[in-house]
């Protein structure tokens, strides 16, 4: 049964696999060659649960639906493949017409599907929001100078416990002046100049300031694809992403120590959808990597936004500025968490030059 041929095969948009009744992969669909990262030829015989790995016994379930004949469908799942953090996913299985015990099983990655979908209201608000707060930290600045002065004065013709009271002043009202400069950091950071870059180049530097700096208690590993093009995006402003995202792990891990994975990958079938059905493609994937303790629960779904952290005195900005960073290179950024793994994936587009070029990365047999 070649289904290759098939233009609606070739065509679903969700990565598609054929099962043999000994759970043997029989072939796949160009979506899912690019969501496992090999090709069709390459993977013929495999066993499914091999090669996918699901965080939910569905074994038997499947088994039912195979002797029933009759279709199944798995929600809210986390789907691995081994090389890759894994996505949230929905799942749907069905029996083949006319050939007892093959199935048909599709992967509906959610991340992709539903959480990638661009509410435009959705970032007007959130444009608004930061607007707001940037007009307000302006504002507060002024009287906060005239607190600090004042209490300088004060501080001048006293002594004792009334003098450390007045330095207290000084010392919290300049700690609050260094936070609201970072909102007005926040706000006014320029739109990318886009140009092609190696983003390899960029992962070496900031590897290389991190370890010289914050992160020299860190062991940070690399794991590249030699053969990705270049992305099209700003340098710098990248580099202040990657940067951010090693401070934010080696934070998380303290001075135990631990180690940072830079993993870097192509996936042709990656593309961004928008609500008004549109979409791009954003082969280029940038994985940072840690072993630390994992992102709290209670802020994981709300980690991007501006003001929410998941440590003590923390701003809340760092993660928003790699999120507004991301956006304005019309890329993507996604987070999966547990203990002993935290995974920040950026994807970006291709360079233009690259493009006519580029070719799906398949394992080689």
């Amino acid at each position: 049964m070649n289904v290759s041929e098939n233009g609606i095969w070739a065509s679903l948009p969700v990565p598609a696999l054929l099962l043999d009744p000994e759970d043997r992969i029989v072939e796949i669909n160009p979506a899912a060659e690019g969501f496992l990262n090999t090709s069709s030829r390459s993977i013929h015989g495999q066993q499914l649960w091999n090669r996918v790995m699901i965080n939910s016994p569905l074994e038997d379930a499947f088994n039912r639906a195979r002797e029933t004949a009759s279709p199944l469908f798995v929600n809210d799942v986390d789907v691995g493949t081994g090389d890759r953090a894994p996505l949230h996913c929905n799942l749907q299985i069905a029996p083949v017409q006319d050939r007892p015990g093959y199935m048909l099983f599709l992967i509906s990655p959610r991340e992709l599907a539903g959480r990638m979908t661009q509410d435009h209201s959705v970032k007007s608000a959130a444009k608004s929001a930061i607007g707001m707060a940037e007009m307000l930290a302006h504002e507060i600045k002024n009287p906060l100078a005239g607190i600090t002065g004042a209490a300088q004065l004060l501080s001048m013709g006293l002594s004792g416990e009334d003098r450390e009271l007045t330095d207290l002043i000084v010392e919290e009202t300049r700690r609050i002046v260094k936070l609201l400069e970072q909102v007005e950091q926040f706000g006014n950071l320029t739109l990318p100049t886009l140009r092609p870059v190696n983003v390899h180049d960029v992962l070496d530097r900031a590897r290389r300031s991190a370890l010289l700096g914050f992160g020299a208690q860190m062991k940070i590993e690399e794991e590249y694809d030699p053969s990705l093009p270049p992305a099209m995006g700003d340098a710098d402003q990248l580099l202040q992403v990657i940067l951010n995202l090693l401070k934010n792990a080696a934070q998380a891990a303290g001075n135990a120590g631990g180690t940072i994975r830079l993993h870097t990958y192509f996936e042709h079938s990656f593309r961004l959808r928008r609500s008004d059905g549109g979409g791009r493609s954003l082969p280029l994937q940038i994985e940072v990597i840690d072993d630390g303790p994992g992102l709290p629960s209670d802020i994981a779904d709300q980690i991007f936004d501006p003001f929410v952290s998941g440590r003590e005195n923390g701003t809340g900005l760092g993660l928003a500025l790699v999120s507004k960073i991301i956006s304005d290179h019309e890329g993507w950024i996604s987070v999966t968490s547990g203990p002993g793994r935290t995974v920040f994936r950026i994807s970006l587009p291709m360079a233009k030059t690259a493009r006519k070029s580029a070719k799906p990365l398949m394992n080689k047999e």
